[in-house]
């Protein structure tokens, strides 16, 4: 399955949308685009994860690189997430703790 991946400006902050698989082969995408939101100059980035409907650890990589990299200039990355499924891997490796997740994206 494919990944899209969409987004929106709110205030300071860029919505992006992303619904699929993120696995080995998606993964690359997703971080290709995050990568040109963060060289554009937007450090606070909400990964709205709510049509992802399989994370492998290579999605988990991108978004803790992506975090680092928005640290750095004091951005934030925020994510939204409702799926049991999708959050139990967050759970699992410990980066519920790490990431600030939220049910809406509201």
């Amino acid at each position: 399955m494919d990944v899209s991946i969409t987004s929106e400006t709110r205030g300071d902050s860029t919505v992006v949308h992303v619904s699929g698989e993120i696995d080995v082969y998606t993964a690359p995408l997703l971080r290709e685009q995050l990568d040109e939101y963060i060289s554009q100059g937007r450090h606070h980035l909400v990964v709205d994860l709510g049509g992802v409907s399989f994370m492998a650890s290579t999605g988990l990589g991108v978004l803790v690189g992506r975090l680092k990299l928005v640290r750095v200039t004091n951005g934030t990355l925020r994510l939204v997430c409702s799926s049991e499924r999708i959050l139990s891997v967050f759970s699992i490796t410990g980066l519920d703790k790490v990431f600030q997740i939220f049910p809406s994206v509201d």
